[in-house]
This record gives C-alpha cells, sequence and structure tokens, in this order.
C-alpha cells in the first residue's frame, strides 16, 4: 500500500482503480453481515469460489462478501452485478445453477427470486422488490456494492472523496456551516443537533479536543450501527476525520460494542488501512492536519451508551454517568471539550460534505431532516433495515416495506427508541416519523429499534419486559432509577401475574414521575417510557389484569387455563404426546382433557393441536367449562 501525500495523488489512484475495472465485468456480490454469515453465508461464498474455479471463470468473475444490504429475513442475499439480479435464501447447493444459467447463459433462477405474496408477481432486481422500492437508501446503499474490508472499493465509489474536498477546498468553519446549515440531528437517541455541538466544542478555548463514535448499540432488536460498521467502516471513519477538522481534534475515539466482533475487526483494519494511505496519522494529504483514531471495546453495559458514562468508561473507570450541567462538549473525556455522536450520524456527514446542505435539507421534514435506518423487527412479514426519508407514516412502513403483519393477524402497537421508547397504537399509524412526532405521541426516535407487535402481544407485560431490561442495566448510582426501577418492575411482575391490586396504577404513575424528575442520566430520565405509554393507550389491559385478574391478550402465563374443545377434538394424540408433564387424559376415539391440578401452562398442547382442528383453546378471567362424563368422551362422529 502506498502513502498518499496530497489530494491530487488519492485523486489519480481513484482514476486507476477505475481505469482497471470493467463496469461490464460480472460481480457476484453476497452480504457477508452478521445476520447472513449466521444463515450461512462463508458457505455460500466458499461455494461460489469453488465453482467459478472448476468452471474456469475464477479470472472473469468476481466475487466479494459485502456488508448487511437490510433484507435480514431473507438472506443470504446475493446481488448479481451489472444486471443487479436479486437472488434471496441462497445455498450452497443453489451456486452451480447461479453460476452455470445466470453468469454463463445471462439466464434468471426464477425460483430464487421475490415473490411478492399479495399477488405472486416476482421481483427480478433488488430495486423492484417494494422491501426496497419503498425505502430512501442514501447511508446504507453501499454496504452490498462493496467489500468491508477493502479501502479500494470505498476510494472507488468515491470513498474519501468529502474528506479531500474538506481538507482542501473548506475552511474548519466552513465545514462546520455546512453541517449546521443541513440540520442534521444525531441519530443516536437525543436528536441534538449535530452543528450546533460540534460548534460548542470548537468555540472552547481549550486547545486538546476529541471526537468519539458511539458504537455501544445495546436496544433489543436494534442492529442498525452494527450493519454499518460492519459493511462500510469508512464512511464512519471518513466522517470522524472530518469531525475532528472541523471542531479542532487531533484524536478521535470508536467506543464499540465487544459483542461486535465482526465491527471489531472491520474498523480495525479501516483504520489500519487508512493509516497506510496516509488518510490518518501526520499532515494528511499535506493539509497540515494530524489524526489518529483508536478503538475501545466496550464491556457490555447498556448505561455506557449515555454520552458521559461512555467516556467515563472511556477514561479506563466504571461506566457511570455525570449531571448534566455542563455539557460534555465543553467538559468531556478527561474534561476535555469532546464531540460524541452515534455511528449513522458520523456516516450522514460525507454525504453533507459533498452533497450540500441544501440537497440535504430536501429530504424529510421541517424539523427532521435526512433519512432515518431502522431495525423493523417483532411481528412483521419483512424484518430487517430500513432506510426512510424523515416524515413517512408509521403505516407506509410497516405496510409497504414491512409487508404487514404475517397469519392474518391485527397489528395492535409499534415500540420505537428502544427499552426506554414507547408504544403507539393503531390509531396513529398516519403518524409522521420524526423526532418531535414521535415525541409527542409519548414515544422517541431513539436510535431507531422498530419492534412490531400484533393482536397476540400483551401490553402491560410489554411494559414489565422493558423495565425488567431497564432495571438490570440501570448502574446503580441514583435512587431514583436503582430503587425506582426495582420497585416498577417488581409491581408490573405481580400484575402480569394476576397478584395486581387497587392503587398499584398510581403508585407506578408516583415513581414514574420521580425517575423521570431526579434521575441522574437519559436511562433514569426516559425508563418509564414504556409504562407510560402503554398505559395511555392500552389502559383497559392494565385495569383488567388488576380487576378481573384477565389478561385480554391472552398472554400472561399464571392468568390463562388451557381447556380442549370437545366439539373439535379428534383425539388425534397428539397433544397427549408431546405434554412435557403428562397433564393430558386421552386414547384414540375419546376426547382428550387436561387436567388442570397437573398442568403447568407451558402452551405446548396450543402450539401442537393441528390448526385444522383448533381444539385446544387458552381462556382467561373465565370459568372452565364443566367437565364431560366417560360416556361423553367417546367419539362417535
Amino acid at each position: 500500500m502506498e502513502s498518499f501525500k496530497t489530494a491530487e495523488e488519492l485523486e489519480k489512484f481513484r482514476q486507476d482503480i477505475l481505469s482497471k475495472r470493467d463496469p461490464n465485468k460480472p460481480c457476484i456480490s453476497v452480504c457477508a453481515g452478521a445476520g447472513c454469515l449466521a444463515s450461512g453465508a462463508n458457505e455460500v461464498i466458499a461455494a461460489f469460489k469453488s465453482e467459478l474455479e472448476n468452471q474456469n471463470l475464477s479470472a472473469s468473475v468476481d466475487i466479494k462478501g459485502t456488508g448487511c444490504p437490510g433484507f435480514c429475513e431473507r438472506g443470504p442475499v446475493v446481488v448479481i452485478y451489472p444486471e443487479e439480479i436479486c437472488y434471496l435464501q441462497v445455498t450452497p447447493q443453489d451456486v452451480t445453477e447461479i453460476v452455470s444459467q445466470t453468469i454463463k447463459e445471462k439466464k434468471v433462477v426464477d425460483r430464487l427470486l421475490y415473490v411478492d405474496s399479495s399477488n405472486g408477481e416476482k421481483a427480478i432486481h433488488e430495486y423492484d422488490i417494494p422491501f426496497y422500492k419503498n425505502q430512501e437508501r442514501n447511508v446504507i446503499c453501499n454496504n452490498i456494492k462493496i467489500d468491508s474490508k477493502s479501502i479500494d472499493d470505498y476510494i472507488a465509489i468515491y470513498g474519501y472523496s468529502a474528506l479531500v474536498k474538506s481538507l482542501s477546498k473548506m475552511t474548519p468553519e466552513l465545514v462546520l456551516d455546512e453541517v449546521k446549515k443541513s440540520n442534521l440531528r444525531g441519530r443516536g437517541g437525543a436528536g441534538f443537533p449535530t452543528g450546533k455541538k460540534w460548534e460548542g466544542s470548537r468555540n472552547d478555548p481549550e486547545k486538546t479536543k476529541y471526537v468519539i463514535v458511539n458504537a455501544d448499540e445495546g436496544d433489543p432488536g436494534a442492529f442498525m450501527d452494527r450493519a454499518l460498521l460492519e459493511g462500510n467502516p469508512h464512511s464512519i471513519l471518513e466522517g470522524l476525520i472530518i469531525g475532528g477538522y472541523a471542531v479542532g481534534a487531533q484524536e478521535g475515539y470508536v467506543y464499540v460494542r465487544q459483542e461486535y466482533p465482526l465491527a471489531v475487526v472491520n474498523i480495525n483494519l479501516a483504520i489500519k488501512q487508512a493509516e497506510q494511505y496516509g488518510l490518518l496519522g501526520k499532515n494528511i494529504l499535506g493539509s497540515g492536519f494530524d489524526f489518529v483514531v483508536k478503538v475501545h471495546q466496550g464491556a457490555g453495559a447498556f448505561v455506557c451508551g449515555e454520552s458521559t458514562a461512555l467516556m467515563t468508561a472511556l477514561e479506563g473507570r466504571v461506566g457511570e454517568p455525570r449531571p448534566k450541567y455542563v455539557r460534555s462538549n465543553i467538559v468531556g473525556l478527561w474534561n476535555k471539550p469532546s464531540v460524541l455522536n452515534n455511528v449513522e450520524t458520523w456516516a450522514n456527514v460525507p454525504l453533507i460534505i459533498n452533497k450540500g446542505a441544501d440537497w440535504y435539507n430536501k429530504i424529510g421534514t421541517e424539523s427532521s431532516k435526512g433519512t432515518k435506518i431502522f431495525s423493523l423487527v417483532g411481528k412483521i412479514t419483512n424484518t430487517g433495515l430500513v432506510e426512510i426519508p424523515m416524515g413517512m407514516t408509521l403505516r407506509d412502513i410497516i405496510y409497504k416495506i414491512g409487508g404487514g403483519i404475517p397469519g392474518g393477524k391485527k397489528f395492535k402497537a409499534v415500540q420505537t427508541g428502544g427499552p426506554s421508547g414507547g408504544c403507539i397504537p393503531e390509531d396513529k399509524l398516519d403518524l409522521e416519523v420524526g423526532f418531535d412526532e414521535l415525541t409527542k405521541a409519548g414515544s422517541m426516535m431513539g436510535s431507531g429499534g422498530m419492534i412490531i407487535m400484533d393482536e397476540d402481544t400483551c401490553m402491560v407485560d410489554v411494559a414489565r419486559y422493558f423495565i425488567n431490561f431497564l432495571t438490570e442495566e440501570s448502574c446503580g448510582k441514583c435512587i431514583p432509577c436503582r430503587e425506582g426501577l426495582r420497585q416498577m418492575n417488581k409491581i408490573l411482575t405481580n400484575i402480569t401475574e394476576g397478584k395486581g391490586k387497587e392503587g398499584d396504577i398510581e403508585l407506578l404513575e408516583v415513581l414514574s414521575e420521580t425517575a423521570m424528575e431526579a434521575s441522574l442520566c437519559a436511562l433514569g430520565k426516559s425508563a418509564p417510557n414504556p409504562f407510560l405509554s402503554t398505559l395511555q393507550y392500552f389502559r383497559h389491559e392494565y385495569e383488567a389484569h388488576i380487576k378481573e385478574k384477565k389478561c385480554p391478550s391472552l398472554y400472561c402465563k399464571e392468568l390463562i387455563k388451557y381447556h380442549i374443545d370437545t366439539d373439535k377434538c379428534v383425539a388425534c394424540m397428539i397433544c397427549l404426546k408431546k405434554c412435557p408433564v403428562d397433564a393430558i387424559d386421552g386414547e384414540k376415539k375419546k376426547i382428550h382433557v387436561i387436567n388442570q391440578e397437573k398442568c403447568t401452562n407451558c402452551g405446548t398442547c396450543f402450539e401442537v393441536c393441528p390448526t385444522k382442528f383448533g381444539a385446544v383453546k387458552k381462556i382467561s378471567g373465565e370459568p372452565l367449562p364443566s367437565p364431560i362424563t366417560e360416556e361423553e368422551r367417546i367419539i362417535t362422529r
């Protein structure tokens, strides 16, 4: 690898790369993100390499492992360029056919295409698939196009051109002004204006300053930052270097979860490659600007996603938050001005510098500009990463992109903003997604988790689950969070177990108010949101649990019973054989009966009963049907 001394040398190298690459040369891109790797992507890549070699095509066909393109539900994903043919759920057994038919004969393998369940139509290209065509992919779009371990691939798609522009054609003040004019807001949770945060650090007289990437993504079901860091680490690195230049920092940090091993490997490799090319270190591209980046692996504490706790952990101490009466962009890491933004925020910076603030401002709503990446998970047909323009409605995200609720079930709620977010009900599906809009609805943008819930979801148990998670993740430094959440978790658990009592709701409201007003950091202040939002929109479920000892969603284990419908039981004996505690009595031609004293409410009988019969039923808050005699149990029909 050569080290570039000037911007002109880097640009010449880019042109050399492009001149040696034939845009018509076949290229097989296989998603090698964590999700597809878990589904066998490495085996698919190995099979392609072997098959190309067997057919003497290794020199005439490229193959690369890429980042996550988002459609995780259908991985491993394979895209054939230049035709952009998209194959889903590819296995090693499919490889020979793909090479023989698509690579050699230019024919499409129909059975590997996306099929629209609503009309049976097949989509050949990625951009024809409803999951993709209803998105606006500005940040994550390059994941499937480049080898995530190749700096040359990133440079070939004009990577580091924003850095060149910043260092050679713009002063730090002009870079800062462009970011301010873009109205970019932090994608990590609070949505604080990025330019304003940068400006505070730049204007501070202290000479030593830091810029930090927050890749401590700990929300259940969220993997946006992981996918970017795994798939296109140079885009985050470029944004970080530009940020360092703008605020006057010469040192940057990437704080990444230790549970993200592939992201750790790829960002470390990206830093090493950037150093070798002269894009990090002393006198970058002859600009006189010095900048280095270090990677710090977090130990897995959720609270370290909070800015001051993260900086405390970076200093080598226990990750605990500090009071916010002085902003961390003024007094942060080692008491120096420190700019902390999350992965997605930094990845937006090169786009803004290259395309301009005016271009960026055309996307989104009045107060929320640009696009936002969400992890769409839960009871949804198409799970994965989606990038949408701010202002798209929840309905369009869930039904046009997500494909709606599977199994013919009804939509019930969507939880946004991670564990500290809120649940939004069906009558607000036309809400436009934006920082302020979600906050007004009782939820928040957060880092971008979006969990879909169907009619079988108990909202009281949802609140209990998230409060339990936050209780365990509280650092314990302040009493309102440490003890308040513990008591909330205890009360909510009692309610879901049928032990709720009058006054529990009011006590939960008092504890919520105390935590929001008196907690030290954002974790404690926002922790009551799951309870408050579910209470706001689903109060009747809380009252049913407490007053009637009934779970309307038939979910809470201690509040439901299973029984077998005598009119539908055909004595197939499946439930009898599968019951782990032998609580079912029956035989051939004899209607089965559940012994309620032995039953543990595990739900196995309900799960294994054939759908066409539907004999096993769940009930809650109602008396069990009267028992039948031995004679009545004999099936004569």
